[in-house]
Parts: structure tokens; sequence; C-alpha cells
């Protein structure tokens, strides 16, 4: 029978949160890279975010990547989005754990350590900096990497 599951079978909470950032991240809106983000508190989603350009702003598609120094500065990353909006609806992000298809950047970090993020759960490292995972730790973020479904 198609699609049929074990019985048993559920994801556990990490997978479950990973595979909904991996679907947040089709929205994204630079070619360059689809990340998704999802903000979770008590194993509710409190927010979500993708790269994107700002509001009311034309984005990639529309007028291509603006690239300097190797990254597209059109965009917003998905981490800074998820707390945007977090914040644009008045929902704290203290103490919660961040869902993200790609291990943050070195800024998006910085956002994330005073944003109050306890965790960051992922799959994947765009761009190794081993100053990002030291700044992380430095902040007493617990960082998971999940292993890659495979496909």
């Amino acid at each position: 029978m198609a699609g049929k599951r074990k019985k048993n079978f559920r994801p556990s909470w990490d997978d479950y949160f990973l595979q909904i950032s991996d679907l947040v991240s089709t929205r994204a809106t630079c070619q360059r890279l689809h990340a998704g983000a999802i903000l979770v508190k008590d194993k509710k989603i409190i927010s979500t975010g993708y790269c994107g350009a700002p509001k009311g702003i034309p984005d990639c598609y529309a007028k291509g990547c603006l690239v300097r120094g190797g990254h597209c500065v059109r965009t917003v990353h998905a981490e800074v989005n998820t707390v945007v909006q977090a914040a644009y609806h008045g929902v704290s992000t203290n103490g919660s754990t961040l869902y993200v298809n790609w291990l943050p950047c070195y800024n998006c970090a910085k956002v994330l350590i005073n944003a109050g993020i306890e965790k960051i759960v992922y799959r994947r490292v765009y761009r190794p900096d081993p100053e990002t995972k030291k700044l992380l730790r430095q902040a007493k973020i617990k960082l998971t990497k999940l292993p890659q479904k495979k496909k």
C-alpha cells in the first residue's frame, strides 16, 4: 500500500521541526541559497522566516542578486527574519530553539544571541566558520547538528 508507514513511526521533535524549516525555505527569494528558519518554544512554533528582501522591496528574482564581498546583500537572512517576525507580533524569543536548515552565519549568530535563543538545530553548513561556532558556544547556545536526510 503506497504511503503506508510503520505502525509506531514518528519523527523526533528535532526532525519534525527541521522538516518544517525545509518547507519554509521554499518561500526564499534569493537564488543563491534557500534558507528557512523557525523558532520553537515549548514544542510550539512561534515564528518563521526565510531569506528574502525587506518587505515591499524588489527581491533577487525581480532585480537579481546584489553581491558584495561574495554575499547577496539584497536579502535578509532567514534567522533574522524569524526573530524580526516574532518582534513584529510581540512574541518573546527568549528561551526558544531555532531550527534552521543551514548553520547561521556570524552576523546572524550575534542577533540570535541577543534574542535569547538557547539552542540551534541544523543539518548543513554553508561556509564553515569556526568563529561562528566559537561565538555561539561562548554565549552558551547549544548547537545540535543532525545528519542530512537521505533522498
